[in-house]
């Protein structure tokens, strides 16, 4: 056990207690079992968030989650602050959302009856844009935008993913054309697309099914953004699934019972989440399954870029 975690556990109060490393990617993720509860603590990979969004992040997790949606709540250290930093490193206590993923990338869904899970699924994302509208965050708050330029500007959140170098030219080419369309088509109707706080990482991994109940998990990709994105985000990693197509209707489905919801965008926030990938993967092209991934996101962007190209081309967009 690390200095960290040994320093953390005291000042949360947690001496004595059982800690089980289970993530170790973005963040290192610990389940801390003390008694009959369970907290998840979390150090957070250095430079990625500063101080303060951090600490929004947790502010607005308790917002939603007094708001009724189902997500982990923060637990404040005996000294009253949520977040604390030890030697160097951001460290926060959740806690523990009882369930299990939906499922997971390269092994699909794991749930019986699919379709009603992702109509739960879309009706959950709503309340959490819904709640989230309704709630006025401090002065203080601050979470990275998914808007048009963090998604295509020259800087964007996830790098320059036209720029990976495993594109090989012919790539190169489709992923500048669709850069240049899709900041073409996203100018024109930035302004009247729904945006607001969302989550931004809503794929299985980070779906807890706890019997009818969905809750989400790992805020770490959230802030301001547009809600297709949210959509976008949760379909991606479905698309090879045979029964995609109802999935998807089923998500759609879901989500319109709570809040209305305008897909006439959403080929190309799906576009935008396949090249987002693309980007993420350049920083880590050298850690364990990076190079795997690298190929799989290259490969799933340079069909979904194509096919929204060809529409976009065909509609006269």
């Amino acid at each position: 056990m690390s200095a960290v975690v040994q320093q953390a556990l005291k000042l949360w109060g947690f001496e004595g207690a059982k800690v089980t490393l289970i993530a170790t990617r973005e963040n290192h993720v610990y389940r801390v079992t003390q008694g009959r509860e369970t907290y998840a603590l979390r150090l957070h990979r250095q430079g990625l968030h500063s101080d303060a969004a951090l600490q929004s992040e947790l502010q607005w997790l308790a917002a939603i989650g007094a708001g009724g949606v189902g997500v982990p709540s923060p637990i404040a250290a005996q000294d009253g602050r949520f977040l604390q930093i030890i030697d160097g490193v951001q460290v926060d206590v959740l806690t523990w959302l009882s369930g299990r993923p939906l499922g997971a990338t390269t092994k699909g869904i794991d749930h019986p009856d699919r379709t009603g899970v992702f109509r739960v699924l879309g009706q959950e994302m709503a309340r959490l844009h819904k709640v989230s509208d309704a709630w006025t965050p401090s002065t203080d708050f601050a979470r990275w935008s998914w808007d048009r330029a963090g998604l295509l500007g020259n800087a964007p959140l996830w790098d320059r993913f036209w720029e990976n170098p495993s594109l090989n030219a012919t790539d190169r080419e489709l992923f500048a054309r669709f850069r240049s369309t899709a900041n073409h088509e996203l100018e024109r109707y930035e302004t009247t697309l729904d945006y607001g706080l969302i989550h931004a990482d809503l794929v299985r991994e980070n779906v807890m099914v706890d019997g009818d109940q969905v809750r989400f998990i790992d805020f770490d990709d959230a802030g301001f953004g547009f809600r297709l994105f949210d959509v976008a985000t949760a379909l991606i990693k479905n698309l090879d699934e045979p029964d995609y197509p109802d999935l998807k209707a089923a998500l759609i489905a879901g989500y319109r019972q709570e809040r209305p919801l305008d897909t006439n965008q959403l080929d190309l926030f799906m576009a935008l989440r396949a090249a987002t990938y693309v980007g993420w993967i350049i920083s880590r092209l050298d850690e364990d399954g990076g190079q795997a991934r690298n190929t799989r996101f290259i490969k799933t962007a340079r069909t979904v870029l194509t096919e929204y190209l060809n529409r976009s081309t065909q509609s006269g967009g």
